[in-house]
């Protein structure tokens, strides 16, 4: 197979850095081309041209001291950038100290959960025992036979609707019916 390259320079149909050959092929001598893109392009004949020299620009006096004044920083700028970085630590100093005192508080009220929780289960267990421990038919036999106590008749017994659930204090006689 005889192939043809071509640089950029000397092809005839040369476009945006690609190489162009032409190969014949066996079967059918029929024209192929095939391209190839990038920095594998292989360029025979490149010119380079000398870099141009650039003139110095040449800036007025009042341009010159408008940019160093720029570049400088007066007192009022340093003044306020101190002080918004004292602002700034100050808030964030504020905050640490505010969550730790948050998180100290949670811990505390955990704590204090728990140990609403031991007590009650503690009071309710004691309550209990309490409760079974009382006999109730001796209870009314001691009071009956040896504090001289009797039972309530149907006449004493008053009946009234309460407004609560809770309980009821008297702060008077109940009047009678």
């Amino acid at each position: 197979m005889a192939e043809k390259r071509y640089s950029r320079a000397a092809s005839p149909k040369s476009g945006n850095g690609r190489t162009e050959s032409r190969a014949k092929r066996a079967a059918g001598d029929r024209d192929s081309y095939t391209y190839v893109d990038g920095n594998t392009v292989r360029q025979l004949h490149v010119a380079t041209q000398p870099m141009e020299t650039e003139e110095p620009v040449t800036v007025s006096h009042a341009t010159r001291k408008n940019r160093e004044r720029e570049l400088q920083m007066n007192v009022g700028y340093v003044f306020f950038l101190t002080a918004a970085a004292v602002m700034t630590v100050f808030v964030c100093v504020n905050f640490l100290q505010l969550r730790a005192t948050n998180t100290l508080l949670q811990e505390k009220v955990a704590s204090l959960s728990a140990e609403l929780d031991s007590a009650v289960l503690e009071n309710d267990s004691e309550y209990n025992r309490v409760m079974n421990s009382v006999d109730l038919t001796h209870v009314k036999e001691v009071a009956t036979d040896e504090l001289g106590m009797q039972l309530a008749t149907a006449d004493q017994v008053v009946t009234y609707e309460a407004e609560t659930n809770d309980y009821v204090r008297q702060y008077s006689e109940i009047p009678e019916e």
